[in-house]
C-alpha cells in the first residue's frame, strides 16, 4: 500500500466579505455564483457535500472523504446511490504498474476545483490530473499522469462483481445495502485497453476489482450505470456522451443549470448574498431524482421493472424535511416535475402490498424515517394550486389507509399497535413518564414515542385529508378528519402555553421540564427539538393557536420568548442532549426544519414588522458564503428551500393552503418565470441590509395591506412592489382583519 503523509490543500474557500458591485467585464451566469463548498463543514452534525450532477438527475457523484477538512480521498467516486450516501463502485489510478495493490486507494490531494456540473482534482503524491463531467445516467473521466507511459486503473466494487467484456470494456453490478435493489455499470476507454487481470480480494469474494493496464499517459473513461441491467447501462452511456471530451460533457451540463437556475432572476449589488441564494436554489435540485430509463423504471416497492408510459419514475424524498418548502418550490418553477412526483407517490402506493403512501421513498425503497406521513400535505398543496395530471382519489385512497391503518410509531412501518387505537379514540399520543419502561415491542428503542410530535404532525396531515375529501365530496370523511385536526388540542396546557405530554390516564407528565425533558434529542416527547419548537407545530391553524394562548399580545410574547429564552445549559450540555437543535437564536434553532415556518407567525397576530426583522436576521446571521454556511443538516433541499423563499420575501407557512406569507427580500428585484410560462416580478425600492422594513405594497396595481398573498394572487403572472426603509413601519398590514388564513373551524 502506498505511503500517505499528510499535506496542505487549497480549494474553493469562499469568504464571506464586503458587497461590492460587481465589475461589468465579469458578467456571471446563475451557474457562476454556485458555490458546492458553501456549508462543507459542519456546525456539529453532518455537513452539506459539494455533489456534481445534472438537475434531478440519476448520476451524482462527490469526493469521497470523512469530512471536508480531511486531506485525503478515497478513489474516484461513480455514483450516489442516495442523497448522502456512500459511493457505489470506484476508481483508483496507479502511476506505473507496482504490485501488491489494495482494491481501493487513498490519495492525498490538491487543487480541488468543483461546480455543479465538472470535478477537477490533483492527486499531488502521485502526479496525477483528474478532470470530470457528468450526464443524466453516465459519466466521463479524464485521468492524466505525469511520467509513467504505462499505467493502471483499479475498478473496484464493494458488494458485487465486476467482468470484462467482448469489446474490451468492463461490465458488472453492486447490491445497495443488503440488496435486492443493484446498480449496474458498463465502463470502456479510449486508449485500448493492455491488459485487464482480476484483482485478489480476500474473505468477500463478492467484492471485487479488476485491474486495467494502459500503455498511455492519459486515460480518457466513460461509463453508464442503470438499476435495471449491465446492458441497459450501456444503452445510457451510449444515449448521453458520445464523445471523449469532458469540455463538452461539462459544456453541456453548464447549459443544463443556467436553464434551471435562471427560473429565477434576482439583481443585487452583493456578490455574496447572490451567491448564497443560488447555491440554495442548486440544492434543490439534488432531489428527486428521474430514475426511468428509455421508459422503464426499477421500483424498490415490488422490485420489479415497470413501464413508465412516458410519465418519468422519481425517487429518493425524505418527505418529513422537503415538504415545507422544497415541495411548494417546485409547484411554482418545476409544475410539470412536481407532477411526476407525485406520480411517482401514488405507483409507489400501488405497488405496495399494503397500499400505504410512502414517506421516506428512496432507491431502496420506503425507508419510514422520523414521524408523520406528510406526502399527504405534498399532494393536496399540489392540487390546491391548479396542478393536475395525478389521479388525486387514488392518491387519496393511499393518504388515507396510512393514516388509518399503518402506526404512527416513529421510524418504523408497521400496522396500528395499541397506543395508535387509543390515538384514534382519545386524540392523542399517550407518552411515558419518566423512567417507565416501553411495553409496545414495535416502538424504536432510540426514536421513542415522541408523543407531542406525533400528535402535531398527524393534526395536521389530517387537516391536508380533509381537505381532499372536501374536494371529493366525502362529506363524512371531511367533517371526521377535520375535527382530527385539532388534536393537538389534547395536549396544549393553558397554564404554560406549551404542548404538554399526557399518560394513558389522560393526566400531563409531571415535572416538567420544557427545555431538557425527553432524553437525548427529547425523542420520548419531541423529536430531535424541545418543546419550544413544538409549540409552534400548527401550521395549519395559527388563528387558533392564538385563541389558545389567549390573545395575539400573548402569543406574540411568547414568540419572542422563543427567541430570547437562553439555552439553561452550557453549549457542552445542550447540544450533547439536542444536537439536532443548532443555530440558535435563543431557543429557537435556525438548523431544523420545523423552524422555518416560526418567524412568519407574527404575521398572524399582526405583528408583520417582526416577521421582516426576524427573517432579516436569520438569513444574515446562519447562511453565509463560506464553508460553515449552513447552520445544520441540508436535507436534500429542505433547508435551502427555505433561504430561497425567505430571500424572495415570501414564504409557504401552510402548504396546503393556497397562500404566502411575506417577509422581507433580500433582493432589490426578483423575477420568478413561472411553470406556466408567466413572469411574477418583486420590486422591493431602497432595499438594502438596512432598508430591511416594508413601508407600503402594491400588488398587481392595488394598494396592499396585507402580510400574504394567494397563489391566484401571482400564477398568471403579476408584480409586487415594496418600499423598504430602516425603520419599521408598524401599521403596514397590522389589522387583525387581514391576517393570513388558517384552518376551517369544525363543523
Amino acid at each position: 500500500m502506498k505511503k500517505i503523509v499528510f499535506i496542505n490543500f487549497i480549494s474553493f474557500l469562499f469568504l464571506c466579505g464586503c458587497c461590492n458591485p460587481p465589475l461589468k467585464k465579469q458578467m456571471k451566469s446563475p451557474v457562476d455564483y454556485v458555490n458546492p463548498y458553501m456549508g462543507n463543514i459542519s456546525h456539529l452534525l453532518v455537513p452539506t457535500y459539494p455533489t456534481v450532477h445534472l438537475p434531478n438527475s440519476m448520476l451524482r457523484v462527490y469526493p469521497e472523504r470523512s469530512d471536508y477538512t480531511s486531506d485525503c480521498i478515497t478513489g474516484l467516486p461513480i455514483a450516489v446511490t442516495s442523497h448522502r450516501g456512500s459511493s457505489a463502485f470506484n476508481i483508483s489510478p496507479v502511476s506505473g504498474t507496482p504490485s501488491d495493490l489494495p482494491a481501493v486507494l487513498q490519495y492525498t490531494y490538491d487543487n480541488e476545483k468543483i461546480s455543479p456540473y465538472r470535478y477537477s482534482v490533483y492527486l499531488d503524491e502521485e502526479n496525477i490530473e483528474v478532470d470530470y463531467a457528468p450526464s443524466h445516467q453516465s459519466g466521463l473521466y479524464t485521468i492524466g499522469f505525469e511520467n509513467e507511459s504505462t499505467n493502471q486503473l483499479i475498478i473496484n466494487t464493494r458488494n458485487g462483481k465486476l467482468n470484462p467484456t467482448s469489446t474490451g470494456g468492463i461490465g458488472g453490478y453492486q447490491l445497495i445495502g443488503n440488496g435486492p435493489t443493484t446498480i449496474y455499470i458498463y465502463l470502456e476507454s479510449k486508449q485500448p485497453v493492455k491488459n485487464i487481470e482480476e484483482l485478489a480480494v480476500p474473505k468477500n469474494r463478492r467484492n471485487n476489482a479488476y485491474v486495467l493496464t494502459f500503455d498511455s499517459k492519459q486515460i480518457n473513461l466513460r461509463y453508464g450505470i442503470s438499476f435495471i441491467s449491465v446492458e441497459q447501462a450501456k444503452k445510457n452511456l451510449k444515449r448521453e456522451i458520445n464523445t471523449y471530451d469532458v469540455n463538452e460533457i461539462a459544456s453541456i451540463g453548464r447549459d443544463k443549470w443556467n436553464e434551471a437556475l435562471s427560473k429565477i432572476e434576482v439583481v443585487s449589488d452583493c456578490e455574496d448574498t447572490k451567491t448564497v441564494f443560488y447555491t440554495s436554489l442548486y440544492r434543490v435540485y439534488e432531489r428527486m431524482i428521474n430514475i426511468s430509463e428509455d421508459g422503464k423504471y426499477y421500483s424498490a416497492t415490488d422490485q420489479q421493472v415497470h413501464e413508465d408510459n412516458g410519465i418519468p419514475f422519481y425517487t429518493d424524498d425524505w418527505i418529513w424535511d422537503t415538504y415545507r418548502a422544497a415541495h411548494p418550490l417546485r409547484i411554482l418553477i418545476e409544475s410539470e416535475m412536481e407532477t411526476n412526483m407525485i406520480q411517482s407517490y401514488i405507483r409507489m402506493a400501488q405497488q405496495s402490498p399494503d397500499g400505504w403512501m410512502p414517506t421516506f421513498p428512496e432507491i431502496t425503497g420506503d425507508s419510514h424515517r422520523m414521524n408523520g406521513n406528510h406526502a399527504v400535505a405534498v399532494i393536496w398543496d399540489a392540487y390546491c394550486k391548479g396542478l393536475r395530471g395525478f389521479d388525486l382519489e387514488a392518491a387519496y385512497k393511499a393518504c388515507k389507509s396510512a393514516l388509518t391503518e399503518k402506526s404512527f410509531l416513529p421510524w418504523t412501518k408497521t400496522p396500528n399497535t395499541e397506543i395508535d387505537v387509543f390515538y384514534h379514540e382519545k386524540g392523542y399520543f399517550p407518552a411515558l413518564k419518566e423512567n417507565e419502561k416501553e411495553y409496545i415491542r414495535e416502538a424504536n428503542s432510540f426514536e421513542k414515542r415522541q408523543s407531542v410530535a406525533v400528535t402535531l404532525g398527524t393534526c395536521y396531515d389530517h387537516w391536508c385529508l380533509s381537505q381532499i375529501a372536501k374536494e371529493l365530496k366525502q362529506e363524512e370523511d371531511y367533517k371526521y378528519f377535520l375535527k382530527c385536526s385539532y388534536n393537538y388540542r389534547n395536549l396544549y396546557n393553558a397554564q404554560t402555553g406549551f404542548f404538554h405530554p399526557k399518560d394513558i390516564k389522560g393526566n400531563f407528565i409531571m415535572p416538567f421540564d420544557y427545555r431538557f425533558s425527553g432524553g437525548q434529542g427529547a425523542r420520548d416527547y419531541y423529536d430531535e427539538n424541545n418543546a419550544y419548537t413544538y409549540r409552534w407545530d400548527v401550521p395549519h391553524n395559527p388563528a387558533d393557536l392564538i385563541q389558545l394562548t389567549g390573545s395575539s399580545e400573548n402569543f406574540v410574547n411568547y414568540l419572542n420568548g422563543t427567541f430570547r429564552e437562553s439555552l439553561g445549559k452550557s453549549k457542552f450540555d445542550f447540544y450533547a442532549q439536542l444536537p439536532d437543535q443548532t443555530g440558535n437564536v435563543g431557543q429557537f434553532s435556525m438548523a431544523n426544519e420545523p423552524s422555518f415556518h416560526i418567524p412568519y407567525l407574527y404575521n398572524y397576530a399582526g405583528e408583520p414588522w417582526m416577521t421582516q426583522k426576524r427573517i432579516r436576521t436569520l438569513l444574515n446571521e446562519w447562511y453565509r458564503n463560506d464553508l460553515m454556511g449552513v447552520p445544520g443538516d441540508e436535507d436534500g433541499g429542505g433547508m435551502s428551500a427555505f433561504v430561497v423563499f425567505s430571500s424572495m420575501g415570501f414564504y409557504p407557512v401552510t402548504p396546503g393552503s393556497s397562500t404566502y406569507n411575506i417577509g422581507s427580500p433580500v433582493f432589490s428585484n426578483i423575477k420568478i418565470k413561472l411553470s406556466n410560462g408567466n413572469i411574477f416580478e418583486i420590486v422591493a425600492q431602497n432595499c438594502s441590509a438596512e432598508n430591511k422594513y416594508i413601508q407600503s405594497a402594491v400588488l398587481n396595481g392595488v394598494d396592499w395591506d396585507k402580510p400574504w398573498f394567494s397563489h391566484e394572487d401571482i400564477i398568471n403572472g403579476g408584480k409586487l412592489v415594496l418600499v423598504m426603509d430602516n425603520k419599521a413601519n408598524k401599521n403596514w398590514a397590522s389589522s387583525l382583519e387581514n391576517v393570513p388564513p388558517s384552518a376551517e373551524p369544525m363543523h
